[in-house]
C-alpha cells in the first residue's frame, strides 16, 4: 500500500477532512486540502519530516505511514496492520500455533481473498504431498494467478485457459499477423 493511501486511510479512521489534516500539520488554510489530495493521490510525496507531522496528528507511528519494508521486522509488522486494516486479516491463537486468517465478516473481501488463499493452500498441500515438485510450486506462487486454474473470478487467465484460446483462435489470429 502506498504512503498517500494509508495517510487517506487514518485520515478516514480518525474523522478528518483532507483541509482539517493539511491545516493541522501546518498548510495555509487556501490550501490544505489541495496539499493532502496530492498526498494522498501520489502525485507528491511528504518528505521525513512531513511524515513524522502527519503521524503525530494522525496519532500513529511514521512506519504505519511509511510504504512497508518487508526486509526488517517492524516493517513486516507494519505490513500485516494494513493486512488487518484493508483485508480484514486477523492474529489468531490455533492449537497453540500463533497464525493469521481471514476474518469472514468483512464481506465480499473475504470471499475474494478465501477462494484465492485456498488455491494457495491446495497447491502448497501438492507440494508437501509430493504432488508437484518445489519448482511447480513457486512457479505457481511467482507467476500468480496465471497457473491457478481453480479460480474463475481471477482477473488475469490461467495458463490453461490462455494457451487454449490462442489454439482456439490461431486461424483468425494468422489472418491478421
Amino acid at each position: 500500500m502506498a504512503i498517500g493511501e494509508r495517510i487517506k486511510y487514518f485520515r478516514n479512521l480518525r474523522g478528518y477532512t483532507q483541509k482539517g489534516l493539511g491545516m493541522m500539520v501546518g498548510f495555509p488554510e487556501r490550501s490544505a486540502d489541495i496539499r493532502m489530495a496530492q498526498y494522498e493521490s501520489g502525485t507528491r510525496t511528504p518528505k521525513e519530516d512531513l511524515m513524522r507531522t502527519l503521524a503525530y496528528a494522525l496519532d500513529v507511528s511514521p512506519s504505519a505511514l511509511d510504504v512497508p519494508d518487508i526486509d526488517s521486522y517492524i516493517g513486516l509488522m507494519h505490513t500485516l496492520f494494513a493486512l488487518e486494516d484493508l483485508y480484514g486479516f486477523k492474529i489468531d491463537r490455533l492449537e497453540g500455533e500463533v497464525c493469521i486468517r481471514l476474518d469472514k465478516y468483512t464481506g465480499s473481501k473475504y470471499s475474494s481473498l478465501f477462494e484465492s488463499f485456498s488455491a494457495w493452500a491446495d497447491a502448497a498441500e501438492k507440494y508437501r504431498k509430493g504432488e508437484i515438485s518445489k519448482d511447480d510450486y513457486d512457479k505457481w506462487r511467482y507467476y500468480y494467478p496465471q497457473y491457478d486454474d481453480t479460480q474463475i473470478t481471477a482477473k488475469v487467465p490461467s495458463q490453461k485457459l490462455s494457451d487454449a484460446l490462442i489454439d482456439a483462435f490461431k486461424d483468425r489470429i494468422e489472418e491478421r499477423g
